[in-house]
């Protein structure tokens, strides 16, 4: 192991933003941030003093869900659920810090917008049964089911008149379709489906145009997902934007003669800014992942020229800053705290590539320890609809530190490839992804720097459930397996899901009681007696999108099917206070010591 390991609890303990957002009339910045050993609010009102301490306690010690101003900007609201449990009940603090509850449905909520004149707040719950679309009256206290799908509504944007809503929801026949919809604001009459795409696509709607007729919206019909405006008066699509790369909208400019967004390419996050001529220009930073605030351009631009994001990369840590687009000049806003680490000692990523058995070449990201022999990690994303991208992670640098080579294979399924790629896991868990996680882990030993005897398969979520799932159909290759919040069984699975999630499932796998016998040949649980190499199983009691029966009951068959014991042959470790993992900066200390003390003893 290296001699200049970090300090488990400072690695674990550096602090973190989350979620920056500007206030509608450009005033301010609001950003969750840790650096007191907790979570809170904090308010920039970039005046040169920098940030105020907004909160005292009252927010939710991991920062999941985005905070939201009010049209007004003189007040934020935020979620907050008990430990984790994502039941979130929606609150508001003003700027003297004075908070209050404001809206508490049974379920799960997640703030969408608020008007101009902060007199309505739009949300999305399943307190009816699927995931639709609320509002809220603050004058009054009256809420509105604006919306009722069988499934779920992703998202909420509201004009600039405040008189219509733009959202994503699905009534075809395809279970991974999304359609937009625009409908009456006030009550939800009046929706139309917007004529965007194929059947079985997917669009989305990223923000409103200055002027109230046209949407920014994103749709990956010709497999490359693309950015586009769309006219709402003659139903007409300009497509911005570069075909040869995966593209992603953000928000329109301010004056309406273009958008910003995203290129998405070798796992970097590139921000680009796409003119109505069609040109486009690529920003001026670091190549890692760059990041906008969410919720169009009133959430995005501090004035007419100026924008707040965020840039990272895999050896520097989140930093905010301003930036000009007549310029291309970045300012530096927060400035990241790495304590008595040396960030020199950071190692950075490089981009490769593999066959998996079929043939199909996979991506992923390389992070070399210099140890050698080398032990290593193959760290697999949850999802599986998402990516490993060069962003700044804690539990990567901890396990280089510590002598770990990591690799990040992004297996078929991942999102930046294209719709066919990331389709090629529908119906097919545990089938050809699982092969080219177990291909990455062949490939990843067949390096004469690497110790094979040492090597580990590793994630969360879906990555968990890919942990189980590797150990128990390939079990020649690895050495052992950390599972955090993973899932074993799939029918138990969708039988205690929230109704969005049982959508996914039924987008990802069919119907439970038509593909039945896939849902059962595809759950770890089922090939339990096949597992060889000792688990490490992670859990968050309060997990709702995984819950803890999941890890439990894969813990009883290891007894009682597979003949192990516990503490002997597995570990096994409930998190307290937790759900689907934490921002929490006291749980990751815990984290990194069950881990950190895993490795000792067992690798």
């Amino acid at each position: 192991m290296p001699s200049n390991q970090f300090p488990l609890e400072e690695i674990a303990r550096l602090p973190e933003i989350y979620h920056p957002t500007v206030a509608p009339d450009g005033s301010a910045i609001a950003y969750f941030f840790d650096g007191t050993g907790r979570n809170e609010l904090y308010v920039d009102f970039l005046d040169g003093d920098g940030p105020e301490q907004l909160s005292d306690g009252e927010v939710p010690r991991s920062a999941r869900w985005w905070p939201r101003w009010r049209g007004d900007s003189e007040t934020i609201l935020f979620h907050r659920d008990d430990d984790g449990d994502e039941q979130n009940n929606i609150w508001e603090i003003d700027l003297d810090g004075r908070a209050s509850k404001l809206v508490e449905p049974d379920g799960q909520s997640i703030l969408l917008d608020t008007d101009g004149e902060a007199t309505q707040l739009y949300y999305v719950s399943d307190e009816a049964e699927q995931m639709n679309l609320y509002r809220y009256d603050f004058t009054t206290g009256e809420t509105v089911q604006l919306t009722a799908y069988e499934q779920p509504v992703w998202g909420g944007m509201l004009s600039p008149t405040g008189d219509e809503i733009a959202y994503v929801t699905n009534e075809s026949d395809d279970p991974a379709n999304r359609d937009i919809y625009v409908s009456d604001a006030q009550n939800g009459d009046d929706a139309r489906r917007l004529d965007i795409g194929d059947d079985g696509a997917q669009a989305q709607v990223a923000d409103w145009h200055p002027d109230g007729g046209r949407l920014l919206i994103g749709d990956d019909t010709p497999d490359t997902p693309r950015v586009g405006i769309y006219d709402l008066h003659d139903d007409s699509v300009e497509w911005l934007g570069d075909a040869a790369y995966v593209e992603r909208p953000s928000s329109f400019l301010p004056d309406g003669s273009g958008a910003i967004g995203w290129r998405i390419r070798e796992a970097a996050y590139e921000p680009v800014i796409f003119l109505n001529d069609g040109t486009t220009r690529v920003f001026d930073l670091p190549t890692g992942v760059t990041s906008f605030p969410m919720g169009g351009h009133r959430h995005v631009f501090l004035d007419d020229e100026r924008l707040l994001l965020a840039n990272e990369t895999p050896t520097t840590r989140r930093e905010l800053f301003a930036y000009d687009l007549s310029s291309d000049q970045a300012t530096r806003l927060t400035e990241a705290a790495y304590g008595s680490i040396d960030p020199e000692g950071f190692i950075d990523a490089t981009y490769v590539t593999f066959e998996s058995s079929d043939g199909l070449e996979i991506g992923g990201l390389l992070y070399d320890s210099g140890q050698r022999p080398s032990p290593a990690v193959v760290s697999v994303h949850g999802g599986p609809h998402t990516q490993s991208v060069r962003r700044f992670d804690l539990y990567t640098q901890f396990f280089l530190n510590r002598g770990f080579t990591v690799f990040q294979p992004n297996y078929r399924g991942s999102t930046g490839r294209g719709r066919a790629f990331k389709e090629r896991i529908h119906h097919d868990w545990g089938g050809g992804e699982a092969e080219d996680i177990a291909a990455a882990g062949r490939w990843l030993a067949s390096k004469d720097w690497i110790d094979d005897d040492r090597l580990i398969v590793y994630g969360g979520s879906y990555g968990g459930y890919s942990t189980y799932w590797q150990l128990v159909r390939y079990p020649d290759i690895w050495s052992t397996g950390i599972s955090w919040v993973g899932i074993t069984d799939l029918l138990q699975l969708y039988e205690d899901s929230m109704p969005h999630f049982k959508s996914v499932l039924e987008e990802q796998l069919g119907d439970p009681t038509e593909n039945e016998a896939l849902y059962k040949e595809r759950s770890p649980i089922t090939h339990v007696e096949d597992i060889e190499a000792p688990i490490l199983m992670v859990h968050g009691e309060n997990d709702p999108r995984c819950p803890l029966n999941q890890a439990q009951r894969f813990h009883d068959a290891l007894i009682e099917r597979r003949g192990w014991s516990e503490g002997e042959d597995f570990v096994y470790e409930v998190l307290t206070e937790e759900g689907h993992g934490t921002t929490d900066l006291d749980q990751k200390v815990r984290a990194f010591n069950i881990i950190e003390s895993y490795l000792d003893e067992w690798v």
